[in-house]
């Protein structure tokens, strides 16, 4: 009887000092993970920022509050901006399915 309750107290040290050890090798890449989907959502708001600002653009242009020649201008640097956003967006969104896929 001795014998078994020594093996329970034990096994329950063993267990209570390996749990944070266990855990400490996952919290980095949960770290990571959550880092990587912050990143993915504040890249969606840029795109939707980005897109409503082209909206503006050609809303202010079919206003004639914009030449067509300064139209073309904001036009072109807006969308510009755009894409490399939604190259950042592509590049952090696989990162991140590779980080949960392990």
């Amino acid at each position: 009887m001795e014998y078994v309750l020594a093996a329970l107290i034990v096994v329950a040290l063993v267990a209570f000092v390996g749990a944070p050890l266990l855990r400490r090798g996952r919290e980095p890449q949960a770290a990571a993970e959550e880092r990587l989907a912050a990143r993915v959502a504040e890249l969606e708001a840029r795109k939707e920022a980005k897109y409503r600002e082209i909206r503006d653009a050609e809303l202010d242009h079919a206003a004639g509050k914009l030449s067509e020649s300064d139209f073309e201008s904001v036009d072109g640097e807006l969308r510009l901006e755009a894409v490399d956003i939604l190259k950042e967006l592509d590049a952090a969104a696989a990162e991140l399915r590779q980080e949960r896929s392990g």
